[in-house]
Protein backbone atom coordinates (compact mmCIF):
# COMPACT_ATOMS: atom_id res chain seq x y z
CA UNK A 1 0.00 0.00 0.00
CA UNK A 2 1.58 3.63 -0.86
CA UNK A 3 2.43 6.00 2.00
CA UNK A 4 -0.45 8.31 2.65
CA UNK A 5 0.38 12.20 1.16
CA UNK A 6 -0.03 14.80 3.57
CA UNK A 7 -3.21 17.69 2.08
CA UNK A 8 -0.48 20.06 1.14
CA UNK A 9 -2.66 23.35 1.74
CA UNK A 10 -3.49 22.24 5.32
CA UNK A 11 0.24 21.74 5.68
CA UNK A 12 1.21 24.95 4.50
CA UNK A 13 -0.99 26.19 7.17
CA UNK A 14 -0.50 24.29 10.20
CA UNK A 15 2.95 23.30 12.14
CA UNK A 16 3.21 21.08 14.99
CA UNK A 17 4.10 22.28 18.22
CA UNK A 18 7.27 20.31 20.26
CA UNK A 19 4.28 18.63 22.26
CA UNK A 20 2.67 17.39 19.27
CA UNK A 21 -0.09 19.73 19.25
CA UNK A 22 -1.57 21.42 16.10
CA UNK A 23 -0.89 25.47 15.65
CA UNK A 24 -2.67 27.50 13.04
CA UNK A 25 -3.32 31.57 12.49
CA UNK A 26 -6.28 33.18 12.79
CA UNK A 27 -8.85 33.74 10.48
CA UNK A 28 -9.76 37.49 9.95
CA UNK A 29 -6.63 38.85 9.75
CA UNK A 30 -5.18 39.42 6.34
CA UNK A 31 -7.41 42.05 5.00
CA UNK A 32 -10.46 44.92 5.44
CA UNK A 33 -8.45 45.85 8.83
CA UNK A 34 -9.53 49.27 8.11
CA UNK A 35 -12.46 48.82 9.66
CA UNK A 36 -12.00 45.97 12.51
CA UNK A 37 -11.00 47.37 15.57
CA UNK A 38 -7.59 47.25 17.51
CA UNK A 39 -8.82 44.93 19.97
CA UNK A 40 -9.69 42.57 17.64
CA UNK A 41 -6.52 42.70 15.45
CA UNK A 42 -4.44 42.03 18.40
CA UNK A 43 -6.84 39.05 19.06
CA UNK A 44 -6.66 37.60 15.61
CA UNK A 45 -2.49 38.34 15.97
CA UNK A 46 -1.99 35.26 17.95
CA UNK A 47 -1.45 31.47 16.38
CA UNK A 48 -4.47 29.31 18.03
CA UNK A 49 -4.41 25.80 18.35
CA UNK A 50 -6.94 23.41 16.10
CA UNK A 51 -9.75 22.87 18.03
CA UNK A 52 -10.87 19.05 19.32
CA UNK A 53 -13.31 18.73 17.22
CA UNK A 54 -11.34 19.55 14.03
CA UNK A 55 -8.32 17.78 15.59
CA UNK A 56 -8.80 14.33 14.40
CA UNK A 57 -9.77 15.26 10.58
CA UNK A 58 -6.64 18.11 10.17
CA UNK A 59 -4.25 15.13 12.23
CA UNK A 60 -4.64 12.39 9.11
CA UNK A 61 -4.42 15.40 6.41
CA UNK A 62 -1.42 16.20 8.10
CA UNK A 63 -0.06 12.93 8.89
CA UNK A 64 3.27 13.80 7.06
CA UNK A 65 4.39 16.99 9.01
CA UNK A 66 6.79 17.42 11.94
Amino acid sequence: MPKMKSHSGTAKRVKRTGSGKLRASSAMSNHLLSNKSKASKRRHKSANFVSASDYKRIKQQVANIK
